[in-house]
Order: C-alpha cells, then sequence, then structure tokens
C-alpha cells in the first residue's frame, strides 16, 4: 500500500484530503507544518506528500527546499496543494522540486488524476 503524507495547517483540509486518499488505498499519515512533515518524512518516506505553501513554523516552500537537499528526499512525488495560484508561486514551487501543483478546493477526481500522472496510482482507480 502505498503511503501519502498531508501536510497542512488546516485541520478541515487534512480530513477531506485524508478521506479522499484512502479512498484511493493510500495509507495517509498527517502533519501541520513543514517541520512537522520533515520529522514524519525521518521516520518513514513517503510515496507522495501533499503539500499546503501557508502554514506556521515551517511553510511548505521551506519544507520542500530542506525534502530535496536530504539523500532519501528526491523519491516522494510532491504535489503543492495551494490557494497561490500566481505564475511566480507555481514556478518557484516547481523550479524547488514540486512534481504537480493543484489549486484547492480539490476534489477526488482532481487529485486522482494527478496522482495517476505522477505514477503513484493506476488507473483502475479513476473516479
Amino acid at each position: 500500500m502505498s503511503y501519502c503524507l498531508i501536510i497542512d495547517d488546516s485541520r478541515v483540509i487534512r480530513k477531506v484530503s485524508r478521506e479522499i486518499a484512502e479512498g484511493l488505498a493510500f495509507r495517509v499519515a498527517e502533519a501541520e507544518n513543514g517541520e512537522v512533515g520533515l520529522q514524519a518524512c525521518r521516520a518513514e518516506m513517503p510515496d507522495v506528500i501533499l503539500l499546503d505553501w501557508n502554514m506556521p513554523v515551517m511553510d511548505g516552500y521551506s519544507f520542500l527546499k530542506h525534502l530535496r537537499a536530504t539523500p532519501e528526499g528526491q523519491a516522494p512525488k510532491v504535489v503543492f496543494c495551494t490557494t497561490e495560484n500566481d505564475i511566480d508561486h507555481i514556478t518557484r514551487a516547481l523550479d524547488a522540486g514540486a512534481n504537480e501543483y493543484i489549486m484547492k478546493p480539490f476534489d477526488r477526481d482532481i487529485l486522482a488524476a494527478k496522482f495517476q500522472e505522477l505514477g503513484v496510482l493506476p488507473v483502475s482507480h479513476s473516479a
């Protein structure tokens, strides 16, 4: 079973994201900011990370820079899930090592499609 880490300071977004990911047969863990997310990655590197941009303590961009600098940190697929939709944010995220970028709010169909594009979800799990 693939492992998905959800890093978002919103409890509601984590809950909704968890329900979607579990419905797609992922094992899920949650972190409320980038610092807690890095601790979770040190304990077990996920297959895919859903990452918010704006969070206290450590934001998503800083988390991604730290993650990609670690030896195992190249492995996970990282999907930024954020309300930041300007081209500067998107370019910075992709340059820092994000694999995909989706806007909030998102739904099961959008997440399943992105996971399939990234190769972390078989096409048989389509909506």
